[in-house]
């Protein structure tokens, strides 16, 4: 996997490994996380940078959509079209508020929303719909942190919605709970949502404020590695992570939830599997889609 580098001076480097010329769903599962995460990743930069880089990674057909401060990228080539909703910028007032307004409301389709996320949304949905309104090609959902919580809300508005595109997968990195039971019922999307170690972004807003998280959790051990822990296992290796950051003066909290650390973990993820295959393995493929997995108290 050779890394294309695209860069605007004075800034950190995008450093990308995907390729997607082709047709996604003809990818492995972890090949389509890592173009998903990737364009994630893309969707924080400004216009230029990210027509760059998504068209060094396949997608020269750019589209950006902006609108009192909620932002959201289509990236789109000759198989596939992408919706990438970009996550929390600490400088944008509208994130900053959106991130902390935990209301919940109701929601257009079931059950009860996040008001700061559904705000967002409000915002951005009219121009997507429209865009997507003669699509022909598969589309595809993703976002990481604020932008995530985005992706869910507008990939079940345009399950719902009266143009015939439908989703077909929604990818999730490093996203906060959404929406109430109902919600999560309701809305049955084909859902993988990532969780590296203690990112603390996907413990909030807390369950006892009556939020869920929906989909099929894909969780990152303290290594980076893919793991299917138990609740015991997991919270074991929580507190190792806490506590080796600690001895290295970081706060695991924080530091896990970067999206370049989600980028970096599935790389290293798409390498071991190519490995594998070379000598006769299987790719990885997910456990069976839950829907609604059972919570953690946090």
């Amino acid at each position: 996997m050779q890394p294309k580098v695209i860069q605007d001076a004075g800034e950190r480097p995008l450093i990308l490994f995907s390729d997607s010329s082709g047709i996604i769903a003809n990818t492995t599962f972890l090949q389509r996380a890592l173009l998903f995460a990737e364009l994630a990743m893309i969707a924080y930069n400004d216009e230029d940078e990210a027509t760059r880089a998504a068209t060094a990674i396949g997608f020269p057909d750019v589209m950006f959509f902006n609108n009192r401060g909620a932002q959201a990228y289509r990236f789109r080539n000759r198989h596939n079209s992408v919706i990438a909703c970009r996550g929390t910028e600490p400088n944008e007032w509208t994130d900053i508020r959106a991130d902390v307004d935990a209301v919940s409301v109701l929601a257009e389709t079931a059950g009860k929303v996040h008001r700061g996320f559904k705000r967002e949304v409000d915002n951005l949905w009219p121009m997507l719909e429209t865009s997507l309104m003669n699509n022909k090609d598969p589309v595809y959902f993703v976002g990481h942190s604020l932008g995530g919580a985005m992706a869910k809300i507008c990939a079940s508005r345009c399950l719902l919605s009266h143009i015939s595109t439908n989703p077909q997968q929604l990818f999730t990195f490093g996203s906060p709970r959404v929406g109430n039971r109902s919600y999560v019922k309701f809305v049955t999307l084909e859902h993988y949502r990532f969780v590296n170690n203690n990112d603390v972004v996907t413990r909030v807003p807390p369950i006892w404020f009556g939020y869920q998280h929906s989909g099929h959790e894909v969780y990152f051990n303290r290594h980076g590695q893919i793991k299917q822990y138990g609740y015991l296992m997991k919270r074991r290796d929580r507190w190792r992570g806490f506590l080796g950051a600690i001895l290295l003066r970081k706060v695991d909290h924080l530091a896990d939830h970067g999206v370049h650390r989600y980028c970096q973990n599935l790389v290293r993820a798409v390498m071991a599997e190519k490995e594998l295959i070379a000598s006769g393995g299987q790719p990885y493929a997910p456990r069976e889609l839950a829907l609604a997995p059972p919570e953690e108290a946090h």
